[in-house]
């Protein structure tokens, strides 16, 4: 018997106390994904999780104490390609050879720190399985 994940639930809440009045505020959001490739589960996951964090205020420990990125995104030379869930941009395309400049090596090894997937600047970014090629996507915040 098999299982196939056709949309992903994810929510995530804090409680603030409000000292001079003495009550507890509780703020919580859900989404609701669909997944049209099961491929990409771990992406929508770590993309919802990231809006929820940004929607609630948090900031994640590793995050927080990290000093400023090494890399600038905009020296790296993205091209655009389609993929299961649209438009997104990655280095080196397909067959294509790593230029290995400062920013990417500072990048990929960022995105080795981070378990391979990582937010910066309204992008998100990640490593694919060759562990050399990068991905990323402009977050999208729909209403």
């Amino acid at each position: 018997m098999s299982y196939k994940v056709k949309k992903l639930i994810v929510g995530k809440g804090r409680t603030v106390s409000n000292e001079q009045n003495g009550e507890w505020v509780r703020e919580y959001f859900e989404l609701e994904i669909e997944v049209p490739d099961e491929s990409e589960l771990v992406i929508a996951k770590e993309n919802a999780e990231g809006l929820l964090n940004e929607w609630l205020g948090i900031i994640e420990k590793a995050e927080a104490e990290q000093p400023k990125f090494s890399w600038n995104p905009e020296a790296i030379k993205w091209q655009k390609v389609e993929g299961f869930r649209g438009e997104y941009e990655r280095y080196p395309l397909e067959g294509e050879k790593v230029e290995a400049t400062p920013d990417y090596k500072n990048l990929l090894e960022d995105l080795k720190r981070h378990g391979g997937k990582l937010t910066r600047n309204g992008y998100f970014y990640w490593v694919f399985e060759d562990s050399s090629t990068i991905g990323r996507k402009r977050r999208e915040v729909k209403p």
